[in-house]
């Protein structure tokens, strides 16, 4: 359906749809194409303003993405990107749980799953607007979130902590206040994965995905959040690697299985699905395009670029290698693959969403006062942060009332600290956290007064010795990440640090990440979910275990992992 710019979710004026039709007459094909890209910017070294200089006058991206670094950073790569910008950018954040998705030392708040856990719309959209604000003042103005999938597989390690739930219901009364707090900053709203994660066990950075629901039970779930959303008003709607078979099936008759593609590439889910069935007016992104959920379809990267924009999706997230791909999709707009048709309802959408946060005014300032970097990590958001945690952090079950954990009981504490790999994301690594968060766990117990003996030992030694020695285990999980593996499970770095002490000595299992792990550790019986790493999680969970203050997050059923014996 091409689209009405008099229409939600733009509701522009006629001299504001005026000022588009005038902007891409005026545009080269070079700078058409360029705007239907989304660039990454990651090292210090691509964020040098000659650096900058070039990308924009060489690709003439309509939107940048980057990766996090300090916010006076930020700040400079956004103001010299939209100074050398003839069309204004929309520069995007990933600020799911905070402002740590979008500037080093912005403020982790609460992730969907702490959220959820919660169960209360007004702290969603308390969280929703201190990370609007940190994007905000770094020159962000396009938020990729909230993530709007569903929670069915508590395999599923994707979304399993960035989903808020399993209930379309919920997932809709959160998404509305994440929402509202995005348009209350100006702030372009994103939701994502469409057709929708949570189904599956696998992950789109490696693989395919595949929603197999049922047409009827995709209708009631995912579909019913989308078409909810997009009446509400939605701007932007970004699209899976994710295939959704019977549906496509139902839209093309006789779709052979080899030729089913994932919605990136799939004009039957995008332009069919998406724009036709459930009306959506906005504009469609793609998930990162270095995914190999991409990659592994049955098509070449240099049809992939072309087609994925031919398929419906406005926007196309990353080069791959920038000669290459903008050359790949200048050349499927002259060879016809991208019809003028598209092209053009492509860039009206494209224009649409910056005209509609105010970018294409004119005389508008493209940059927020510099003085504003004030808020990012403030003690204002973090003190925002310790009332979330209060709130979230889950007690899931103390089966043998080992609780409270406190001096008097437990003063001599073995710690048992189990970390996660070095993340990837967009195409990068990342370095764990793992160092720091366990120095903060040690000092927040060393303040209490615990004596924490954090050593690993080359082998368990005498069960009764171990006995003498301390008084209690504290087991903590910090299990984060994505995109090198299907599942994220419990990895033992150390033989020793297996749960072998758990039927000598009171055992407290903390998860500072996923919130599946008993999967791992079913014999636990004590164990509580915290969620995130930050300091302000790390104490909460700590009040809670002393019992300084009461637990007050829920869990659902996914925390069993579908076994009787996690139980117990």
């Amino acid at each position: 359906m091409p689209v009405d710019l008099r229409q939600k979710p733009y509701d522009l004026t006629e001299g504001q749809i005026e000022r588009i039709e005038s902007m891409i007459a005026g545009m080269s094909l070079r700078e058409k194409v360029g705007q239907l890209f989304i660039a990454m910017v990651g090292s210090r070294e691509e964020r040098a303003p000659e650096k900058l200089r070039e990308l924009i006058d060489r690709y003439h991206p309509g939107g940048i993405r980057y990766q996090n670094a300090e916010k006076e950073e930020i700040y400079d790569m956004a103001d010299t990107l939209q100074q050398c910008s003839r069309i204004p950018l929309l520069i995007a954040a990933n600020c799911e749980q905070g402002g740590s998705g979008g500037v080093k030392g912005g403020t982790p708040l609460a992730n969907g799953a702490a959220l959820a856990a919660i169960n209360d719309e007004e702290a969603v959209y308390e969280m929703a607007r201190a990370a609007g604000e940190e994007a905000k003042a770094v020159g962000c103005n396009w938020n990729f979130a909230p993530v709007v999938d569903l929670t069915f597989n508590w395999r599923n390690t994707i979304v399993q902590n960035r989903a808020f739930c399993s209930s379309p219901d919920e997932v809709i009364r959160y998404s509305r206040q994440f929402l509202r707090a995005m348009r209350e900053q100006n702030i372009a709203s994103c939701i994502k994965h469409f057709p929708g994660d949570g189904t599956e066990e696998n992950d789109q950075h490696l693989m395919m995905g595949v929603n197999n629901l049922e047409v009827g039970a995709w209708e009631e779930s995912f579909g019913k959040v989308y078409r909810v959303l997009i009446d509400d008003g939605v701007l932007t709607i970004m699209a899976g690697h994710i295939a959704l078979p019977h549906y496509q099936r139902k839209l093309v008759p006789g779709l052979r299985d080899r030729d089913i593609r994932p919605a990136t590439l799939a004009p039957e889910l995008i332009g069919g699905l998406l724009k036709g069935v459930l009306g959506f007016n906005g504009m469609v992104l793609t998930d990162a395009s270095h995914m190999i959920g991409m990659f592994g379809s049955s098509l070449r990267r240099s049809e992939q670029v072309p087609r994925a924009i031919a398929a419906g999706c406005d926007m196309f997230l990353f080069f791959n290698d920038g000669e290459e791909d903008f050359g790949n999709m200048l050349r499927g707009v002259e060879t016809g693959i991208i019809t003028e048709e598209r092209l053009h309802d492509a860039l009206r959408r494209i224009l649409g969403v910056k005209a509609h946060i105010g970018l294409l005014d004119p005389g508008r300032e493209r940059m927020p006062d510099r003085k504003n970097l004030e808020c990012v990590g403030s003690r204002e958001h973090h003190a925002l942060s310790a009332r979330l945690a209060d709130r979230f952090v889950t007690l899931v079950k103390d089966t043998r009332g080992y609780l409270p954990m406190t001096v008097k009981k437990y003063r001599r504490l073995k710690l048992f600290y189990v970390g996660s790999e070095d993340m990837v994301i967009a195409g990068r690594k990342i370095p764990s956290d793992d160092r720091e968060v366990m120095q903060n766990l040690i000092s927040e117990l060393e303040g209490r007064g615990y004596e924490v003996d954090a050593s690993v030992p080359l082998s368990k030694g005498s069960t009764e010795e171990f006995r003498s020695r301390y008084d209690a285990v504290l087991l903590v999980l910090n299990i984060q990440g994505f995109a090198q593996y299907n599942t994220m499970r419990v990895k033992w770095d150390e033989p020793v640090k297996q749960p072998w002490y758990m039927s000598e000595l009171p055992t407290f299992t903390l998860s500072l990440g996923f919130t599946n792990l008993l999967i791992d550790v079913p014999m636990a019986r004590c164990y509580i979910n915290a969620y995130m790493p930050h300091r302000e999680a790390i104490a909460a969970a700590i009040d809670k275990m002393e019992g300084k203050t009461d637990f007050k997050g829920r869990y659902n059923e996914n925390v069993f992992c579908g076994r009787w014996d996690t139980a117990l």
